[in-house]
């Protein structure tokens, strides 16, 4: 009886290890660096392990830029070199914006697979999942706009404003392609459908890029098309980085965008947040 009783105490005895397993504690919450760093990361490796995904980095400035310069250049400007001088901003704009659609894809693809509510489910910062990824789309606004400026000065782009110039509507673009991402980020996270979050997004941003001055100059227009060109917010960006590029910038130029900015990310960032954390 001892001797079972013995054996019956050592077997159900844990060693050292397993007590020290047993009684530590809950590894403490990743924090706001980590968490960002991580997500920005896996980011860069689906971009490692699929660079089909940089086909509208690489893919749709090449062709928007051909395709109009050799198709309006003549009618628009008297020459596709000439028309190339206004169309290189125009289209950088353009491009980065239908990119920012991406970030807001992927997260509404993540959430109608479950990934998401892993993620949600992790001791992690919670926003970092998100802020990492709008993070990891560096490595593709960078690509997508040395590509449309490459081949812009192969095409005769020649920026009055030099490398500066350039460099400087690069940051422009960076933040107004985060604050846009925002309304993307909200907008994939009330619908259940990835397909459907493409699909209004592409007819939000079709008419906001031929109803602005990215191929077009406004004075040609009707007065009331005109009116409404003006006030386009992608008219504004467009202006200020073509300013920018050509050294003829404003300080009202940029205002009027770094405001817009502001402004979207005020409202569509919280509300982004909010939803991700309430969503079911």
């Amino acid at each position: 009886m001892t001797a079972q009783s013995n054996q019956s105490i050592t077997a159900t005895t844990p060693d050292e290890a397993t007590r020290a397993v047993l009684i530590r504690s809950r590894p403490a919450q990743a924090g706001a660096g980590t968490t960002t760093w991580v997500f920005c990361q896996r980011a860069l490796l689906k971009l490692k392990h699929g660079p089909d995904q940089l086909f509208d980095a690489i893919g749709l400035p090449i062709i928007l830029t051909l395709m109009f310069t050799y198709l309006l250049g003549g009618a628009l400007a008297g020459s596709p070199t000439a028309y190339i001088q206004q169309l290189t901003p125009g289209i950088l704009v353009m491009t980065l914006t239908f990119m920012t659609v991406t970030t807001g894809l992927n997260l509404s693809t993540d959430l109608a697979k479950g990934v998401s509510d892993r993620f949600r489910s992790m001791p992690i910062w919670q926003p970092g999942t998100i802020i990492g990824a709008m993070a990891g789309d560096i490595v593709r606004y960078l690509v997508a706009s040395v590509v449309v400026i490459g081949l812009g000065l192969a095409l005769g782009f020649r920026p009055a404003g030099g490398v500066v110039g350039v460099l400087l509507s690069f940051v422009v673009m960076i933040v107004f392609v985060y604050s846009l991402t925002w309304l993307w980020i909200s907008l994939g996270l009330g619908l259940r459908a990835p397909e459907a979050m493409l699909n209004i997004s592409m007819m939000i941003l079709m008419p906001l890029s031929f109803l602005s001055n990215i191929f077009v100059n406004p004075d040609t227009m009707p007065g009331w098309l005109e009116a409404f060109v003006t006030v386009n917010p992608l008219t504004q960006v467009v202006t200020a980085v073509r300013g920018l590029m050509s050294d003829t910038v404003t300080g009202s130029q940029l205002l009027w965008v770094l405001v817009g900015c502001v402004l979207v990310t005020a409202v569509f960032a919280p509300l982004a947040l909010r939803k991700y954390r309430t969503r079911q």
